[in-house]
């Protein structure tokens, strides 16, 4: 529905962009019923495709209709092993966005992060500020938690602790054995082991369109219009008005009375800004496009860089290709919502710091290692992730695949590289050039390999041995063959080779203060100079966070509500941490 007939094409608050962060936004400015509110999403309905619900299914929706699908540029020191050296990115184009395709992770980040947000400039985010929106998103499934200072329930999104086969518990063990405590990630310690927690409940993915919007779906005054791509944001003068919009081929002007929200994603909303003439000057002037405001738009691209590690077993833990399409397993979960099909398959974290770091401020991770326990065989191989591998090196890999083994991930956590967004011509339907400049500093691969040390560690635990754990290497003839095994530079090759995106782009449209010349919005997420207009997504992120983006996404679409609405709608969780050293 785009608007009753007798509202023409008028709305008080426009939203673009239906996915982590904007349809949190939605749902909460039409709480009040005296205001209109239209939510504008490129993509379509996620009942369109029936694996977005299904946890187990999460790759099978990359690369489909219900993804952008963008590529990066060439990689000058990473993605050796990938078509042209380039990345292939998924983001959501659905309802629900990300949220509708990820791998379901539910991080918050690091208290540290947000404390360090507020030093550099971000009034109102520090980690006292966010928690109490991070409680009122949350509707707690593990029983466990239901006393726990940091979790809530009654929220609107569910959240579950996944352990769907024995491996949780022999991660959790060999991490005891090298000295790393068992702790609540979303807890008072980040630092630590952590069972997966996951936007779940009740074996269903808790996408924000699940979460936020079909419960809501029906207010009068909440407009949602899905396959509108919208081309750019109209302005009079320096202030907001409204959208030009894409719909059923034809173009419309879309009009907000009081403001524009841009949520599009860190990729979306910077290339809509500069469309409309909000972006570096010397790059619009070289398109002629007209500057309206000069800001650094589409700069500090930041995303997490990962490598995956396999690890051979001998003991059938790990669910196959086979067994998540089995007709027993397909009964188990459509019957009872039970199952290896309520994962995605990640089964545990692993957050640490630098040891020459240990003592050094900020007191965030520097890496995290993720587990995921299903077997990366031959059918995940060629119906799993979309990773642009070359052929050649699918054959390869599939050499030494297995039914018996799970994989950990090495994520960087704070890159020191930075990239960026650009236009590539003033076409709205060009995809943009991104070039997040993965590893051009060493100080990023020596994080990776810190995190690969704590992985060799685990290797040698009496728990890992029990199951002949034993890692499966990655180097070919011609491909890390001559650097000494185990050696900080087989390593270093085996990275640059094998990594890969870690799906977390981020702050293309920073958030400073007022005075910060890198940053594009202000405290309040308001566009400098341009009144009525403001950026809400993995966008505005001053720094990465530690982790999984997706619950930070939620966050700011929580909190861009009452900044909106200017109302503290978060006081009684508020009251709730009064007692915590925060």
């Amino acid at each position: 529905m785009l608007f009753p007939k007798s509202r023409g094409r008028t709305c008080d608050l426009m939203i673009v962009g239906a996915g982590s962060s904007g349809a949190v936004i939605a749902n909460r400015l039409s709480e009040d019923p005296e205001i209109s509110v239209l939510l504008v999403e490129a993509g379509g309905s996620e009942y369109g495709n029936e694996d977005i619900s299904i946890p187990i299914k999460a790759a099978a929706v990359e690369n489909t209709k219900n993804d952008w699908s963008f590529y990066t540029v060439s990689q000058k020191y990473s993605h050796q092993m990938k078509q042209d050296q380039k990345s292939f990115w998924p983001r959501g184009k659905v309802l629900g966005g990300s949220s509708s395709i990820n791998y379901l992770a539910y991080v918050r980040g690091s208290r540290y992060d947000y404390d360090n947000w507020e030093k550099e400039g971000c009034t109102g985010w520090s980690f006292k500020d966010v928690l109490p929106y991070y409680l009122k998103i949350e509707d707690i499934q593990a029983t466990r938690f239901y006393d726990s200072d940091y979790h809530s329930r009654g929220g609107y999104l569910g959240v579950s602790e996944v352990r769907n086969t024995p491996l949780p518990e022999i991660y959790k063990q060999a991490a005891h054995e090298i000295g790393i405590e068992h702790v609540d990630l979303n807890g008072e310690n980040q630092i630590g082991f952590s069972y997966m927690q996951s936007s779940t409940k009740n074996g269903e993915r808790y996408n924000t369109a699940k979460a936020y919007l079909r419960p809501v779906i029906n207010r009068s005054n909440l407009h949602i219009s899905i396959n509108t791509f919208v081309t750019k944001v109209l302005l009079d003068g320096k202030k907001a008005i409204g959208v030009e919009v894409i719909k059923d081929n034809r173009k419309l002007n879309l009009y907000a009375n009081k403001e524009v929200i841009l949520s599009a994603g860190a990729i979306n909303s910077p290339v809509i800004l500069m469309l409309s003439g909000i972006g570096p000057k010397n790059h619009l002037t070289e398109l002629k496009i007209p500057v309206v405001a000069d800001l650094p738009v589409g700069e500090n691209l930041q995303d997490h860089y990962q490598i995956f590690l396999k690890f051979l077993i001998n003991k059938p833990y790990s669910p196959t290709s086979d067994a998540t399409t089995s007709l027993w397993n397909k009964i188990q979960y459509h019957v009872l919502g039970k199952g290896i099909m309520t994962s995605s398959g990640l089964e545990g974290h692993i957050f640490g710091r630098l040891t020459d770091r240990s003592k050094k401020e900020p007191l965030y991770p520097d890496y995290q290692l993720e587990f995921f326990s299903n077997a990366q065989d031959d059918g995940f191989i060629d119906n799993g992730l979309p990773l642009n591998h070359n052929e050649s090196v699918i054959k390869l890999l599939q050499k030494r695949s297995s039914s018996m083994e799970f994989t950990m991930v090495a994520i960087q956590q704070h890159p020191k590289c930075t990239g960026y967004v650009r236009l590539q011509s003033t076409d709205p339907f060009d995809y943009p050039a991104i070039d997040p400049n993965y590893l051009c500093e060493y100080d990023d691969v020596k994080t990776l390999i810190s995190g690969i040390r704590i992985m060799r560690k685990l290797e040698k635990t009496k728990a890992f041995k029990e199951i002949g754990a034993t890692y499966n290497r990655l180097d070919f003839k011609g491909i890390c063959d001559t650097e000494e095994f185990d050696s900080d530079e087989y390593w270093e090759c085996i990275i640059r080779h094998w990594g890969m995106t870690g799906y977390h782009p981020a702050s293309t449209c920073r958030m400073g203060s007022k005075t910060d010349t890198t940053s594009v919005v202000d405290p309040q997420l308001r566009v400098k100079g341009i009144s009525g207009l403001r950026v809400a997504d993995a966008s505005v992120m001053r720094h990465l966070t530690s982790g999984n983006t997706n619950a930070p996404c939620i966050m700011i679409g929580e909190k861009t509500a009452d900044l909106i609405r200017g109302k503290d709608n978060v006081k009684a969780f508020r009251d709730k941490i009064k007692h915590l050293k925060l």
